[in-house]
């Protein structure tokens, strides 16, 4: 049994006034009342906003946001399975410091034994603009990511002060048990969705099922810290009423890997591929100088293959995600999305051939 709420629910101004005591956001006094809203679009978590009434005048927070496991069993237990609350909880407590992107401050992180049970509270970034991927985004909010991106890679970059926590690392087996799963997966994703997704796409998605051993497991170097799930859906645009561009969110699929694995992925399923082939390449560049400027030396010409290779993470995670966590509207939507624009950079630049070359 969790010793802290795990449903927005269950949160109680006691606990949640020495939450904020210990984080040095409350200086005496204490939360007399909540009231909670659900926030965000999030399958694998459910996120909410509390509003705080205090017993006195106080410079504490009115509102704060907290994330806990997904009410829909499904979902928490292929987010317990994988270790996906651990990572966010751990890169909360243990990361987050380390790095320049932008995320929300936390004020408390705390995880069962086993990961199955997890509360996050933070900062409220709000008022901002959450970011949709069924709607693309504007060429500014896509310079915005990529500024962050740079801000996550370049200060992990081959920092084994950062890639080197064990947590971040597939536990034995896991590989494996991801090739095993991969091809119910993908036949759930092709009676699914056959009539919806375009034929040349769910040929990609087809494609990259039987070349599985090619792609999981694979070792991209060289390696510094992964969002691993970097799109509009986890970004934040114009927080705190726009006195800031961006925040980064939704911290589950951490990982260690090549960095471009986020760009080809958000590139592919996170702005649209009309965006996308607008700006790619003034995208890219823009990504480069940042990296550059942070002290990673980087050009277009280093990173084109990774980021072609990048893209098909943007498949697989639609594929392996449709399966495996709770199935809704938004989301049928949403791995369609994800499918169709990584499917399209894929084929744009060869992706698969140059994974099986």
């Amino acid at each position: 049994m969790a010793e802290f709420p795990t449903h927005p629910g269950e949160v109680e101004p006691d606990w949640l006034s020495e939450r904020l005591r210990a984080a040095g956001a409350l200086d005496g006094g204490r939360v007399t009342a909540i009231r909670w809203e659900a926030i965000g679009t999030g399958q694998v978590g459910d996120s909410a906003r509390f509003h705080l009434t205090y017993d006195r005048d106080t410079a504490a927070p009115g509102t704060v946001a907290g994330k806990f496991p997904a009410a829909d069993p499904m979902s928490r237990g292929t987010a317990a399975a994988f270790g996906l609350y651990a990572k966010e909880v751990g890169f909360y407590r243990e990361l987050a410091p380390l790095l320049d992107v932008r995320v929300p401050a936390v004020l408390a992180a705390e995880i069962t034994a086993d990961g199955v049970d997890f509360v996050l509270l933070f900062e409220d970034l709000g008022p901002a603009r959450g970011g949709n991927q069924l709607s693309s985004c504007t060429h500014v909010d896509a310079q915005a990511a990529m500024q962050q991106a740079a801000a996550l890679h370049a200060p992990s970059w081959e920092n084994q002060k950062i890639i080197g926590a064990h947590w971040l690392h597939p536990r034995e087996g896991q590989i494996d048990q991801i090739k095993a799963l991969y091809p119910g997966a993908q036949a759930i994703f092709r009676e699914r969705y056959a009539d919806l997704l375009e034929p040349e796409y769910m040929a990609v998605c087809e494609q990259l099922n039987d070349a599985a051993d090619h792609w999981f497991g694979r070792d991209g170097t060289p390696k510094c810290l992964l969002h691993g799930d970097f799109r509009l859906d986890n970004m934040l645009f114009d927080i705190k009423g726009g006195a800031e561009a961006i925040a980064v969110l939704d911290w589950q699929t951490v990982a260690v890997g090549n960095a471009l694995t986020d760009i080809g992925y958000f590139m592919g399923t996170g702005i649209g591929n009309a965006l996308r082939e607008e700006h790619e390449g003034e995208l890219l560049d823009l990504y480069c100088a940042e990296m550059s400027m942070r002290g990673v030396p980087l050009d277009r010409e280093d990173i084109w293959d990774n980021y072609v290779l990048g893209a098909l993470h943007g498949v697989s995670t639609a594929v392996f995600s449709a399966a495996f966590v709770e199935r809704t509207e938004r989301g049928d939507a949403n791995f369609l999305s994800m499918a169709r624009g990584g499917c399209a950079l894929a084929l744009a630049h060869g992706s698969l051939a140059k994974l099986t070359a």
